[in-house]
């Protein structure tokens, strides 16, 4: 049996190592991403079985990047491997097509574990957060989203490089958009959160996850 294709992703290069020596033994490791529309690009050259993503990349966050490799690869299996251990984020994530979900406090065997277990069409959720999982569903309470207000997928990519410092014409630039229509998107965005600084939308987007705090 050929050993799964993997595709990792993290804007860590200690972690990235260190999850390429984890996995090189199972697994055929063909390539890294340091942010997530690279990861978009090299998931759509080099069709992994396997993706292996963090929820807060720069660029675009996991769980926007999961949701547009699932509408171009639905075949490929994604495995979060993040510090977010609120249920909120697993339920985002999930809800945008993961198949496990690890932290990265989580014992290394983990990987191997959600890996066998995700070629094997299961899913995987690491023992650190599956307790709130189940809670949820025997109380019938879903956790809450990332974000309380419903911020279109393309808003959501303007808001985080807004917060990632880009100045209008590299956003432009980044999402084949006019500076026109950027702007028009940030006021938007500005307009339905009540927000009135780029200041405040970076804490937004830091607190909704779409942002890492490094």
């Amino acid at each position: 049996m050929s050993k799964p294709r993997v595709l990792l992703a993290d804007d860590h290069t200690l972690v990235l190592e260190g999850f390429r020596k984890l996995l090189e033994d199972r697994c055929e490791i063909v390539g890294v991403a340091e942010d997530g529309r690279t990861l978009l690009r090299k998931a759509y050259e080099l069709k992994p079985d396997i993706v292996t993503l963090d929820i807060s990349m720069p660029e675009l966050n996991g769980v926007d990047a999961a949701r547009k490799l699932k509408k171009i690869l639905p075949d490929t299996k994604l495995i979060f491997v993040t510090m977010h251990a609120d249920q909120a984020y697993v339920n985002e994530a999930f809800k945008a097509g993961a198949s496990g979900y690890l932290l990265k406090r989580s014992a290394g065997t983990e990987l191997l574990q959600a890996v066998q277990s995700v070629m094997d069409g299961q899913c995987y959720v690491t023992p650190l957060v599956a307790k709130g999982l189940v809670e949820s569903a025997i109380t019938r309470k879903m956790p809450a989203a990332l974000t309380d207000k419903p911020l279109t997928g393309r808003q959501r990519e303007v808001l985080q490089l807004v917060a990632e410092g880009k100045t209008v014409k590299e956003i432009a630039s980044a999402l084949t958009l006019s500076p026109k229509t950027v702007e028009f998107h940030k006021s938007q965005i500005m307009t339905l959160l009540d927000l009135h600084t780029t200041a405040e939308l970076t804490k937004y987007a830091l607190v909704h996850g779409l942002l890492t705090s490094e």
